[in-house]
């Protein structure tokens, strides 16, 4: 039908719009319109379609398998081979002293950082889906390679005094082939884990670590570190720990011997630590300047090195320095399987913080450059860089924050920058390796502790975040604590299960609130956001912003109740309570009536006064089985049935707004029927609105269309329920009311009902 004055009325109004539609709830919308047959393809046939072979299928998984086939070929070489050399060259001078620096903290020899710093580089070059971040040692991930390999080859096993400086060579070798096994076995064990939840397209894992969880968890992690730097800072002999309060016992042990310090370590290590930290500063405050950042980390350890070659700082100061590196590779070597069963734990957890840091950082640049990038791509490529670089004694690696930022801020487009980083590395291994043994530890010492400047940065996130979010910051404490005084590993674990719970939580219990109409609108919005809001009077549109589900049926009927002010229960308890108090008055002035009567009738003397009265005021026993009460309730006024009648409310209709419920469970279809009947037991209406199709399927297959309840109480909108609640009012209003013969049957079936269960 058309409307022509109104559509004009319509066009003459700027960013309105008019529309003239019928009423929809859900049966009407269903007769209307033609659902579409959803084809459910049997699994086999699933099977089928993804076991089929073809040339492009097989293209397809090629190229998604090796990335590098598909950006390769298509490289501008005039655009990005500069940004790429200049890059590379620079993430590849960071790599060299970050690589021997993290050695120390997997507690192994430092030329197993410069393996880490190579296999692994190289082999993400060609599996990778990031263009810019930096695969390589890190130092989280280094300390918890470290914290299995002291747990299990731990300085006693090898009858090694960390006091006494006398201790063969051969036992400090021993020890330190242990734990290179150890360090070995975790790394390929973590990275199958990776490689198989990469297979499965498990990379979606990542979600559940949010970010205050992460960021907590590395803050915490970098207390750590800094604990268990400060004896190399300070060139004391103390015993490593790991696991539970292993930080309380580092800091203890360091400040038990402090009189030990090395004078010679510590000036060493705090002028590296002055360098690098001005260094830091000038790079972050002209690094719109400076054509690359200024290599500070390379230039310490070139100049330290020098200098302790020159003036023997070993031999003359007793300053612990490096010591071997060996030119050239080892063999590969098959990790010892034994240790898996030992490690197991351990190498979940580094895989899941390994994959987190990765995806993470790959996140931030693909959406500042403007790319995608597959977790599970990422999941299969950090697995094969840790299992494949394992066979060449490399520990386990991630992105490193510090050296990704420093391959994009300097220009790098795509990992050729990463490729030419790892070839620095390679002629350091197999040529210039051996020049770095008179390096002194406190220096790299140093720059792991300076490289912790922005972990400890994360410590601001506390107030930000009290401001924000309190589950938040309450997920980013626990994390942060737990990680300090459980250790890494069951701290990762505590901080998990905490933000599960959490989640648990807010479904639990979520906003509760009460919608009203913005005036002249079809838009409701809750009545405590806007002054303008209003409510239809008798109608109460009641709204969780959460799924019904068995977690939180309960604390959904009771917010309904709480926040609409009708509670059934209450009402019906009132009523029934209402009905036996006026059966017992109606009873006692029956019995009452009775003495009268039979002591009147006792009364011989007054014989006709005795008549006159029986005529008067005596009431003849009912027949037919009938009670002296129920008599009394069939000669109640109309007036006073009402008052049992009617529910003590002036609600008429309560409108559940569906909108943000995305499931609904076997025991919220149970709830909602419960609800339904409870409200219709005092002539209050319930109506569902903001269904999506989903939840209408949920409602058919749990068998929610059935008995009474039918499909005209889903509406499509709130304001259609809105619209017939109030044209269903205004039609019971016009009716005629019910005799008070009837309302008394009810009552006094109410009533019967009552004495039967008492």
């Amino acid at each position: 039908m058309e409307h022509p004055a109104e559509h004009q009325d319509c066009a003459d109004q700027t960013n309105s719009y008019c529309v003239r539609r019928p009423i929809y709830n859900l049966e009407i919308l269903q007769e209307q319109l033609h659902v579409k047959e959803k084809k459910v393809t049997p699994i086999t046939e699933r099977l089928k379609h993804y076991c089929r072979c073809s040339s492009k299928k097989a293209k397809s998984h090629l190229y998604s398998f090796l990335p590098i086939l598909k950006w390769l070929p298509r490289y501008p070489v005039k655009e990005y081979i500069l940004g790429d050399i200049v890059s590379g060259l620079s993430t590849g001078v960071m790599q060299l002293p970050q690589g021997l620096a993290y050695a120390l903290l997997a507690a192994v020899p430092p030329v197993f950082g410069l393996y880490s710093s190579f296999y692994p580089v190289f082999l993400y070059t060609f599996f990778g889906t990031s263009r810019h971040i930096s695969i390589g040692t890190f130092a989280v991930v280094s300390l918890m390679i470290g914290g299995v390999a002291v747990r299990i080859a731990p300085d006693e096993m090898f009858d090694i005094a960390s006091t006494n400086l006398t201790n063969s060579t051969e036992k400090y070798e021993a020890r330190d082939a242990m734990r290179v096994k150890v360090a070995v076995a975790v790394t390929l064990l973590s990275g199958l884990i990776q490689l198989c939840l990469g297979i499965l397209r498990f990379g979606f894992v990542a979600i559940y670590l949010t970010e205050p969880l992460v960021r907590g968890f590395t803050t915490a992690a970098a207390v750590h570190v800094f604990s268990s730097q400060l004896k190399y800072l300070l060139g004391i002999k103390t015993k490593r720990y790991s696991g539970t309060l292993s930080v309380v016992y580092s800091i203890i042990a360091v400040f038990s011997n402090i009189k030990q310090t090395n004078i010679a370590t510590l000036i060493t290590g705090m002028i590296c630590v002055i360098l690098l930290l001005a260094a830091k500063e000038i790079n972050q405050r002209f690094k719109h300047k400076l054509p690359v950042p200024i290599p500070m980390e390379i230039i310490v350890v070139i100049i330290s090195t020098g200098v302790s070659a020159a003036l023997n700082l070993s031999g003359n100061y007793k300053v612990e320095v490096v010591g071997s590196i060996p030119t050239g590779f080892r063999s590969p070597a098959v990790p010892d399987v034994s240790l898996f069963s030992a490690v197991f734990v351990d190498a979940i957890a580094i895989a899941i913080v390994g994959f987190s840091m990765t995806i993470s950082m790959a996140k931030i640049f693909a959406l500042k450059h403007g790319y995608t990038v597959n977790g599970s791509q990422e999941l299969i490529a950090v697995g094969l860089c840790n299992s494949f670089g394992s066979f060449f004694q490399t520990f386990a690696i991630t992105c490193s924050m510090s050296r990704s930022l420093v391959q994009e801020s300097t220009g790098g487009k795509t990992q050729i920058a990463g490729l030419l980083a790892s070839i620095l590395v390679l002629l350091v291994i197999l040529v210039i390796g051996y020049l770095f043994e008179p390096l002194p530890q406190t220096v790299l010492a140093a720059i792991v502790m300076v490289n912790l400047k922005g972990m400890f940065k994360q410590l601001a996130d506390v107030s930000h975040l009290w401001r924000t979010s309190r589950i938040e910051l309450a997920i980013w404490v626990v994390s942060f604590w737990a990680s300090v005084f459980l250790g890494l590993d069951y701290g990762l674990l505590v901080a998990v299960g905490f933000a599960i719970m959490t989640v648990v939580y807010r479904t639990q219990s979520p906003q509760y609130r009460i919608l009203g109409q913005i005036p002249s609108t079809d838009i409701y919005c809750a009545t405590n956001d806007y002054e303008e809001i209003k409510e239809y009077p008798g109608i109460k549109i009641f709204q969780a912003n959460t799924s019904l589900y068995f977690a939180n049926s309960e604390m959904y009927v009771s917010a309904l109740r709480k926040k609409t002010g009708v509670d059934p229960c209450a009402i019906l308890t009132a009523r029934k309570k209402a009905l036996k108090r006026h059966a017992r008055q109606r009873k006692n002035a029956d019995e009452n009536k009775k003495r009268t009567v039979l002591k009147l009738s006792n009364d011989v003397e007054m014989g006709a006064k005795h008549e006159l009265i029986n005529e008067e005021t005596f009431t003849k026993l009912p027949e037919n089985g009938q009670s002296a009460s129920e008599t009394q309730f069939s000669n109640t006024p109309s007036e006073e049935l009402e008052h049992f009648m009617k529910p003590g409310t002036n609600i008429h209709s309560i409108i559940l707004d569906f909108t943000p419920v995305n499931f609904i469970d076997s025991v919220g279809v149970k709830t909602l029927k419960s609800v339904i009947k409870e409200y219709r037991e005092i002539d209050v209406a319930v109506y569902i609105a903001g269904c999506n199709g989903l939840i209408v399927e949920d409602l058919n297959r749990l068998s929610f269309f059935e008995n009474s309840i039918k499909k005209d109480i889903i509406f499509h909108s709130v304001h259609d329920a809105v619209l017939t609640c109030q044209l269903k009012e205004t039609a019971a209003m016009e009716e005629p009311t019910h005799s008070s013969e009837s309302r008394a049957r009810t009552l006094m079936d109410s009533e019967s009902a009552i004495r039967f269960v008492n």
